[in-house]
C-alpha cells in the first residue's frame, strides 16, 4: 500500500512538472522562434500602437451623437459606419459589436424570427450606406457575407463581392479613383486555404490601414 502511495505520489509530481511546465515551455519557445506572429496572435501595430489583430474584426464605427449625448440602447453605445473605412460582416457580439471577450454564435436556426429580423435590419442598412454609391443596389444583390453574422462574430475578412460594393462608396469619399481602391482591394485579398479551402477573403483592417496611408489618414 505505501509502495503504491509513493510511486503514484512520484508519477503525478513527475507528469505534472513534465506536461504542466515543460512541455508548455518548449512550445511556446518553439512558436515564438519559428511563428512569432501567429504566436502573438498576429497583432498589427502603426507607429508603435497596437491597432488589431489581422484574424480578429473590429468596428470602424463612430458613435452616434444627439444633442450632445453618445446614444445609448440598453447600455450599449449606439454607433454608425464611419464612411471612409470598408465595414466588416455584422457581429452581435454580446456586450456590443466585435467584443474579443465574448466570441460566440447566436445558435439561432435559419427559419428563427429573431434571424430574419437581423438579416432584413443588415440588409437595409447596407443599402442606406451603399445604395447612394451603387444606383440599382437591393436586397437581391447584396452580398450573404453582409447579411449575416459569421460563426464567431469577429470575421476579420469580407468577400471580394462586398469589397467590390463598399469600395464606390470609399473611392468617393476618399476623392480617390475607383481603380486605385480596387488595386488596394486585390493586394489584400487572401487566397483560399491551402489553395483550395473556402473562398478569398479581403482583410478589412489591412485594407483600411492601407487606405489611411494613402491619404494622410490615421486610424
Amino acid at each position: 500500500m505505501r509502495r503504491d502511495i509513493v510511486t503514484s505520489t512520484i508519477a503525478a509530481l513527475v507528469f505534472t512538472v513534465l506536461l504542466g511546465l515543460v512541455y508548455p515551455l518548449v512550445i511556446t519557445g518553439v512558436s515564438q522562434v519559428a511563428f512569432p506572429g501567429n504566436a502573438n496572435g498576429q497583432q498589427i501595430h502603426v507607429n508603435g500602437k497596437l491597432v488589431g489583430s489581422k484574424i480578429i474584426g473590429q468596428s470602424f464605427a463612430d458613435p452616434k451623437v444627439k444633442n450632445g449625448k453618445v446614444l445609448e440602447e440598453k447600455g450599449v453605445v449606439v454607433t454608425e459606419p464611419d464612411e471612409r473605412y470598408f465595414q466588416t460582416r455584422p457581429s452581435v457580439t454580446e456586450g456590443g459589436a466585435y467584443n474579443a471577450a465574448a466570441s460566440t454564435f447566436s445558435n439561432l436556426g435559419p427559419n428563427s424570427r429573431a434571424t430574419e429580423e437581423a438579416i432584413a435590419e443588415h440588409i437595409k442598412g447596407y443599402i442606406e450606406l451603399e445604395g447612394p454609391y451603387n444606383p440599382g443596389l437591393d436586397a437581391a444583390h447584396v452580398p450573404v457575407d453582409a447579411a449575416n453574422s459569421s460563426g464567431s462574430n469577429l470575421d476579420p475578412e469580407i468577400s471580394q463581392a462586398n469589397a467590390r460594393i463598399q469600395a464606390h462608396r470609399v473611392a468617393a469619399v476618399r476623392h480617390l479613383s475607383l481603380a486605385v481602391v480596387g488595386a488596394l482591394v486585390s493586394k489584400y485579398t487572401d487566397a483560399r486555404g491551402i489553395g483550395f479551402s473556402g473562398e478569398p477573403g479581403v482583410n478589412v483592417l489591412e485594407l483600411n490601414l492601407a487606405l489611411d496611408r494613402l491619404t494622410g489618414g490615421a486610424r
